[in-house]
């Protein structure tokens, strides 16, 4: 029985739940794993390698209260299959939708701790101006290592306008400004916040950076945000220092919401895709 395999069945002997208790707990975390997969994972005989079993790997560490990438870890590199190897991650630009731009921009980047960092808070605070145009953008990250070496998070930002300045990036806590990449032109902003120091496996770091648009400020419809990897817990808050608009939806499912001065949206274990709210006035 290699490490992996190991590890999972001794977690799930601790945690005393049945396979079938834990698939139950997979799937109100919206991850689908049948008890026969489960099964082989325990007994070695066979492993998570695709995408979205890595990402299962990810909740069961959670649900087993095992520290964050204790399972990642242990899976080392992925092995072939057949003559075919495991498709890596998707690239931190597959998930815009004209991810060239994006690709060019992170071009001389080093993103390679991007997977590496598990999610485990993201909160977003924006603020929108009397005058209704978006003044400040601020957000906290709670990010764990599932691995020793991360030493930065990469912020990318797209703006719909085009004809306007990008916003100027501020460390606010426990990191630096490094790198940024500005492309006026396609309306991306790509950014380094690097660590104090870089982080050794199990360990997490709290950092926290905003974004302060010049004048003259973008007219303000909508805040978005994009998760490529799952992230435990999201808090948005959206301020509006002057009237409340007139209509709002919630981006996650098109769902109307009541219209105030403060929009909230908090979720738990969200999956890879867009949250936030648009709005008219």
């Amino acid at each position: 029985m290699d490490e992996f395999a190991q590890a999972l069945r001794t977690a799930i002997t601790n945690r005393g739940l049945g396979l079938e208790r834990l698939r139950e707990h997979l799937s109100q975390n919206g991850v689908s794993v049948s008890m026969a997969t489960l099964s082989y994972w325990q007994t070695g005989r066979s492993r998570p390698e695709r995408q979205k079993s890595l990402q299962a790997v990810v909740h069961l560490e959670h649900i087993l209260q095992l520290p964050p990438g204790h399972l990642s870890e242990l899976l080392g590199p992925p092995r072939p299959r057949g003559r075919w190897l495991r498709h890596a991650p998707a690239p931190m630009s597959a998930f815009w939708p004209s991810p060239s731009p994006v690709e060019h921009a992170l071009h001389d980047l080093d993103t390679q701790w991007d997977d590496q960092l598990l999610r485990v808070s993201q909160q977003d605070f924006v603020t929108i101006g009397a005058d209704r145009t978006e003044r400040a953008f601020r957000s906290r990250q709670v990010l764990s290592a599932s691995m020793t070496g991360p030493d930065r998070w990469v912020v990318i930002m797209h703006v719909d306008s085009h004809d306007r300045p990008l916003p100027l990036v501020n460390a606010l806590k426990n990191c630096t400004v490094g790198q940024v990449v500005r492309e006026p032109s396609e309306g991306l902003l790509v950014a380094e916040l690097l660590f104090e120091r870089p982080l050794r496996k199990g360990e997490s770091v709290v950092i926290e950076h905003e974004l302060v648009n010049q004048d003259p400020c973008p007219f303000a419809t909508n805040y978005e945000r994009k998760f490529r990897l799952p992230t435990r817990e999201y808090v948005l808050e959206v301020t509006f220092e002057g009237a409340a608009p007139a209509s709002v939806v919630q981006l996650a499912d098109g769902s109307a919401v009541t219209p105030g001065r403060t929009l909230l949206d908090v979720a738990l274990d969200v999956q890879p895709g867009v949250r936030g709210f648009s709005w008219s006035w």
